[in-house]
Parts: structure tokens; C-alpha cells; sequence
């Protein structure tokens, strides 16, 4: 059965669009001007190709970020008291799924300062990213999509806090995999320069609604792991 966490990762990837397409929209815009010229014909059809090939090799890179973490947080449990050890970690998810939520909701951003900690990760992988630049073939932008997916994003990190709940490589692999989905229309939207989508989902309403939403998934997480202590 999947867990409500993955429904919630992936409301966090489609209302997190004002953000993504503040990250990355600028990048995919510029990515989007440097692909191979075709014919007047098939250009469109090539723009999409290569946007959903980058994409793609962006989601991808997160589910391999979900599997680790939560290969490692299983891994660790055989260490400790197991049921201590995923109590503390619902205890943690459920915390950063309401700040989350309280960001969606446009009421406090305290997330974007998680975004510091994967600077020094960038440092290493941007020169390989600029290696491949521009894009010029399917192959270029699959892996140009799997470094980028790297880039400091609060959002990605504080659903990798799931991830890690998970206990499970397949499970936050999963998770991590629905919230790259859920990201998908934004800067899909952004590539192709269509973004109904986007400016629909930071609606105040919306935004209120969604971040409301995961403020009740992170409260219901806390609730399950404060009742397991007793």
C-alpha cells in the first residue's frame, strides 16, 4: 500500500512552483535557448523532447537521492532501538512536512534556509554541469537533468526528510520520485514558456489550501509517532 507521505511529496513538488520556477525557471529558460536548431517543422517537437529528457534525468537524480537516504536510515536502524529510531524520525518528518506546508502557504519561509546546506555539493557538481553546456544532444540534457537535480533547493531537502522516515530505499525512492512528478508541470510549463499552470497553483487561495493540507499530514505524523511512545 503507498504511503500518504508519497501523496504528500508530490503536493509539495506542484504547489512548490513559485519557488521551483524561482530556482530553476531562469536555468530552464536558458537551456531551453541553447538546444539544437531543427527544422521549422519538427522544432517544437524537439523543444519538448529535450525538455522532458532533462526532466526526466532530474527526477531521476532525486529517487536516487530517496533510495540513499533511505537505504542509510534502514541501514542505521540496524543499530539502534528500531522502534525508538523511526518514532524519532516521524517525529522529525512530520516537523519539517508543517514547515513545509507553513512555506506552501506563504506564512513563514524558514525552509529556504535549509537550502545552504547543499551549497558545498553544488560547488563540486557545477563544473560538470557546465561541461555539457549547451545542450546538444538527448543524452547531454538526461545528464545535464541529473546534475541540475542537485541544485540547493529547500523544498527537495526538507521532503528528503520523509525519504529518510521511510526506513526503506524503495520507499523513499518512491517518495522522492512522486515529488519530482509533482514538480514536473511547473518547469515544464516554464521551459515552454506557458505558465497558466504556475501562476494558477500561487493563487493565495491555493497556496493556502495545499500548504493547509500538508500542515495536516505533518500534525497526523506527529500524532502516530507521539502515540507509539506511549
Amino acid at each position: 500500500m503507498i504511503d500518504y507521505s508519497v501523496t504528500g511529496a508530490f503536493l509539495v513538488g506542484l504547489m512548490g512552483a513559485g519557488h521551483c520556477i524561482g530556482m530553476c525557471g531562469g536555468l530552464i529558460g536558458a537551456f531551453s535557448s541553447q538546444l539544437p536548431s531543427k527544422d521549422h517543422q519538427n522544432r517544437l517537437t524537439a523543444k519538448l523532447t529535450f525538455l522532458l529528457t532533462y526532466n526526466l534525468g532530474r527526477i531521476l537524480s532525486y529517487a536516487i537521492a530517496g533510495g540513499l537516504v533511505g537505504g542509510s536510515a534502514s541501514a542505521l536502524g540496524r543499530l539502534f532501538d528500531v522502534n525508538l529510531y523511526l518514532i524519532i524520525l516521524r517525529i522529525f518528518a512530520g516537523m519539517m512536512m508543517i514547515i513545509t506546508g507553513l512555506y506552501i502557504a506563504q506564512i513563514w519561509s524558514g525552509v529556504v534556509q535549509i537550502e545552504r546546506l547543499g551549497k558545498i555539493l553544488w560547488q563540486v557538481l557545477s563544473p560538470l554541469a557546465r561541461r555539457i553546456t549547451p545542450i546538444k544532444s538527448l543524452h547531454h540534457a538526461f545528464v545535464g537533468g541529473m546534475l541540475w537535480g542537485w541544485l540547493p533547493c529547500g523544498l527537495v531537502y526538507s521532503t528528503l526528510t520523509w525519504a529518510v522516515a521511510a526506513h526503506s530505499a524503495q520507499q523513499g525512492a518512491l517518495i522522492m520520485a512522486a515529488f519530482g512528478m509533482g514538480t514536473l508541470p511547473a518547469l515544464f510549463s516554464a521551459g515552454v514558456a506557458a505558465n497558466t499552470l504556475a501562476r494558477c497553483v500561487q493563487h493565495k487561495v491555493v497556496r493556502l489550501f495545499s500548504g493547509s493540507m500538508l500542515v495536516l499530514f505533518g500534525l497526523q505524523t506527529l500524532y502516530i509517532a507521539i502515540a507509539q511512545l506511549s
